[in-house]
């Protein structure tokens, strides 16, 4: 969601040596791109004050102009102030944090404490502290994958007896039943195997996909199910998912990050909102399928819902299932990074 706000600021400064920093497992979502010359593990996160100096050296080994620090965590502002950044610019949430940075933006007041506003455009608020304005209103993310990134799906793929040519010629449909937010935020594992069995039995070729540590999720779904999609629980990486998710014909998912990687290439989606609310991510959804329910206890931003989990269990299959059909009417997009269509909302 960071994209629209690198590519403003690759436009405001073409000449410049532009480096991300994030975590490793991340990194696979910015390569193939063109929005950053160089990609920049962070290692030190949770390995004490030894790690912390070492990446903080690296840094001040590169002799950075300019620092904008995107998270609002003390420890990213720290980092730079540690790796002599000469000039950094970040949100000031607290005072601890204030301290350690040179330029310090404004959070919209509107936003509140929770930052209801798109992750899109809370990142091109802090670019145009420093002279980046948006190329694009809306804000369009961008993403990219690259052939070694192909090459990785394929040998997951083929012991599977398929392969990645077969899902250019026959776009498949993704689900994603897990969220690392928590399992607040998942649709039931039983709903998930029901919808799958359905779309199967129309004759598309169904994939459900967990990432590492969703296991448990990937594993009560595949006992529900009826008919035997391609299960695929912890076997991709953030590259590979990007090319299955590039060549999809649908995704659905919870509002997790693989809705975020489909948006980005014009990927059809249904898309369920329990705990979270959809006004803090109201961009780029024009081909999203959005399905909700009305309970005064949402939004709550719980990780564990303290009842009955009432926001989610009550979206029936049917629902999800309607949703999926208006999704799939839509136009195929072309691939890759191609312009969102127009869709309904649910």
């Amino acid at each position: 969601m960071a994209t629209p706000g690198l590519a403003a600021l690759r436009v405001a400064y073409p000449e410049a040596e532009i480096v991300a920093q994030l975590p490793g497992p991340l990194m696979a979502l910015l390569e193939g791109g063109d929005l950053v010359d160089g990609l920049w593990a962070v290692d030190s996160r949770g390995r004490g004050l030894a790690a912390l100096r070492r990446e903080a050296m690296r840094i001040a080994e590169a002799e950075f102009e300019l620092g904008i620090v995107i998270p609002e965590s003390i420890s990213s502002a720290l980092l730079m102030r540690l790796g002599r950044v000469g000039h950094i610019v970040g949100y000031a949430r607290d005072p601890l944090r204030a301290s350690l940075l040179h330029a310090r933006v404004t959070a919209d007041p509107g936003w509140g404490r929770r930052r209801f506003v798109s992750r899109e455009r809370f990142v091109l608020h802090l670019m145009r502290a420093v002279g980046a304005e948006a190329s694009r209103e809306p804000p369009r993310l961008q993403l990219a994958t690259t052939a070694a990134e192909e090459a990785r799906l394929e040998a997951v793929l083929r012991p599977l007896g398929t392969d990645v040519d077969r899902l250019r010629r026959a776009p498949p449909i993704v689900l994603a039943p897990g969220a690392g937010f928590g399992d607040a935020k998942c649709w039931p594992a039983g709903s998930f195997a029901a919808l799958a069995d359905r779309l199967a039995g129309e004759g598309a070729a169904v994939f459900v996909v967990g990432a590492p540590g969703e296991e448990a999720i990937l594993e009560a779904v595949s006992r529900a199910l009826r008919t035997r999609p391609f299960v695929l629980s912890g076997t991709l990486d953030l590259g590979s998912l990007k090319v299955l998710l590039r060549y999809a014909r649908l995704l659905v998912s919870n509002d997790a990050g693989a809705r975020h990687i489909a948006a980005a290439f014009g990927v059809p989606s249904v898309v369920f909102f329990g705990p979270t609310s959809v006004a803090k991510t109201p961009d780029n959804l024009e081909r999203v399928q959005i399905l909700e329910t009305e309970h005064a206890c949402r939004p709550c931003y719980l990780r564990r819902c303290p009842i009955d989990h009432r926001c989610l269990r009550t979206l029936t299959v049917d629902r999800a299932e309607a949703a999926a059909h208006r999704a799939l009417a839509l136009p195929m997009a072309t691939r890759p990074g191609s312009e969102a269509g127009e869709g309904d909302r649910a």
